[in-house]
């Protein structure tokens, strides 16, 4: 919490009034959000708030508008209400928090720095059941002297062979987008490709934000391995040029 104060550049106790730390990850709360969101010049509309359903609009000069639902249904389906959870007790709160948390991050994102809400980080798996194909670490073989000397001489007429472990920026469609050793080189290849569609003219604002989730969710594994500190690093990587 206190990296996240020194960060943000903000006073140790104003970081404890507007973060958690949920399961070791900093979580903006949703206020907060919303807070930094129309004091950046964004704006909401709750247009539906009820316990099975809370939509709103959020706008903002910069990122357009965007109409943002979430539903006990939805909820449901992919697995997050469970007995006794805040979904079953506060409903309405939970599915506010969603719009909150997606419509800021998709209209705005330089307004919250890439911060999840705790809500969300609470729901957060970890145990994915994705098999993990971009190990962060590579393995290291230890010999001894001995070992050193009876391995064979590289062969000079062969191309030198690619490293067997690697960090992968992965498109939504399964396929690499690029290969990186060094998870610095990764997040600016990310952000890159995250930006790169944030800012594009050919698409629609909706558009953008399916393809900037299918983004995350391609890359989730890897995104759920950075450190705290990585986070920010990468968040400012994601804001846009205006607010850098």
């Amino acid at each position: 919490l206190m990296a996240v104060a020194q960060a943000e550049g903000l006073h140790p106790a104003t970081a404890a009034r507007d973060f958690h730390i949920i399961q070791g990850r900093p979580a903006l709360k949703a206020d907060a959000m919303l807070a930094r969101f129309q004091n950046a010049g964004g704006k909401v509309e709750w247009t539906e708030y009820t316990d099975d359903r809370v939509t709103g609009v959020f706008s903002h000069p910069n990122g357009g508008n965007l109409s943002v639902s979430w539903s006990i249904e939805q909820a449901t389906k992919i697995g997050l209400v469970k007995p006794g959870s805040g979904w079953q007790k506060f409903p309405r709160a939970m599915l506010r928090s969603r719009c909150v948390s997606e419509g800021i991050r998709s209209i705005f994102p330089g307004s919250v720095t890439g911060f999840y809400s705790p809500e969300e980080v609470a729901d957060f798996d970890d145990k994915p059941r994705i098999k993990d194909i971009t190990p962060i670490t590579q393995e290291v073989r230890i010999l001894d002297v001995q070992s050193l000397a009876d391995l064979p001489d590289d062969d000079p007429s062969e191309p030198p062979k690619e490293p067997e472990t690697f960090m992968a920026v992965m498109l939504p469609d399964a396929t690499i987008y690029s290969k990186h050793q060094d998870v610095d080189e990764w997040m600016d290849s990310y952000a890159g490709l995250h930006n790169k569609i944030r800012d594009s003219n050919k698409i629609q604002t909706k558009e953008k934000v399916e393809k900037i989730n299918a983004l995350k969710t391609s890359n989730h594994l890897i995104l759920m391995r950075l450190t705290m500190e990585q986070h920010i690093q990468l968040a400012r990587k994601l804001q846009p040029k205006e607010m850098k």
